[in-house]
């Protein structure tokens, strides 16, 4: 383990995907904020947080389409970040060139906040495609110097 902490790869990996995944983790509360504001819910104990008239509260029980973006993008972050980590870890075990690594690694993290950013303010295509794609063609890459790696052995 104090290998793990000497080399710089893994230390990167370490931050980069702490920082992605706070991001993702960041959605669950602006679902939440959107929610509130929107007063859009989808169970019923939740609308009792301001009404308490039956009728006003069968009135929150609804989509909103706001909410329902920022939902579609924190699946969006649960689809592509858990590979990321996943294949970046193994990635970084595979011992790459520290500048490689830190290029897949950021490169990941500003396509996702890119992403985020163009899915919440509704920017037109192709910018939140084309962070997409950024974001999986790199994940792809780490993928395949892992079977690489892996298969050499």
């Amino acid at each position: 383990m104090a290998d793990l902490m000497n080399n710089d790869v893994f230390l990167a990996f370490s931050t980069y995907a702490t920082i992605v995944v706070l991001k993702m983790m960041f959605m669950s509360p602006l679902t939440g904020y959107f929610r509130i504001t929107r007063k859009a819910f989808s169970n019923w104990e939740d609308t009792a947080m301001g009404k308490k008239n039956p009728e006003d509260r069968k009135k929150m029980l609804q989509t909103n389409p706001d909410v329902e973006r920022v939902r579609r993008c924190h699946q969006n972050d649960l689809e592509n970040i858990i590979p990321f980590v996943v294949i970046g870890l193994l990635y970084a075990f595979t011992g790459p060139d520290l500048s490689t690594a830190l290029l897949h690694f950021r490169v990941f993290v500003g396509s996702r906040f890119i992403h985020t950013v163009s899915y919440v303010l509704a920017l037109p295509q192709p910018s939140k495609g084309l962070s997409w794609v950024v974001g999986m063609i790199t994940t792809f890459s780490m993928a395949y110097r892992v079977l690489t790696t892996a298969l050499l052995l």
